[in-house]
């Protein structure tokens, strides 16, 4: 079974190595490793997608990790099979080849690039919010939907009541035609959006807008 670990831990040689012994020893099969975000403080959070024996429970990944010095396991979940960590360059190639289609390319790569359940863009339509693009697993619309289309800056979004179970954040831009819009991610149940993740977030959209030929 796949597993996505966010494991927070010293920025310092060798204790990556020691983290990748710990998860080996307790049954686990790492297919990749991404860096999310070093922090001022020392230290790093990472992203580990590995697969485990059936016979094996997660909580034993826990009991590893916890064993070593100074790392702190912020997230462990299910992920889906066959699924990868996609990093930026790969989705940025991918809305690049198309540049007609950038902002549909760009929620269908946001779910493996950020570990996010889905991804949708909004955009204004007789004054309410309409779905502009969406990855396949997205939601229908809710209520506040109208309103994040005046935000100015990528946030974390609260208080949905309909989506009580995700963590949502949002990034705005506007495209080459001048259409204002807004990429709206949500994961069930967490982990919560670092800081670093919004910047990267805003970032990507914004690329894909400047890329929006039609």
């Amino acid at each position: 079974m796949a597993f996505l670990l966010r494991v927070e831990l010293p920025d310092v040689p060798g204790s990556l190595g020691a983290l990748a012994t710990a998860l080996g020893g307790a049954g686990a099969d790492i297919e990749a490793i991404e860096i999310v975000e070093r922090r001022a403080d020392g230290r790093v959070v990472d992203d580990v997608l590995l697969e485990l024996p059936a016979q094996v429970m997660p909580d034993a990944l826990i009991t590893a990790c916890h064993q070593l010095e100074d790392v702190t396991v912020a997230w462990i979940s299910r992920y889906n099979a066959g699924a990868n960590l996609s990093m930026d360059l790969e989705a940025v190639e991918r809305f690049t080849e198309d540049p007609a289609n950038a902002i549909d390319q760009l929620v269908e790569v946001i779910p493996a690039t950020f570990r996010t359940d889905w991804a949708m863009a909004l955009h204004r339509v007789d004054g309410q919010a309409a779905v502009r693009a969406s990855s396949s697993t997205a939601p229908k619309l809710v209520a506040e939907a109208t309103e994040w289309l005046g935000i100015r800056t990528s946030k974390v979004l609260r208080d949905v009541p309909e989506w009580d179970s995700m963590v949502l954040a949002a990034s705005p831009a506007r495209d080459r035609g001048g259409d204002r819009f807004v990429v709206v991610v949500g994961r069930h149940g967490g982990p919560e959006f670092l800081a670093s993740e919004l910047a990267r977030l805003g970032h990507m959209v914004s690329l894909a807008a400047s890329v929006q030929s039609r």
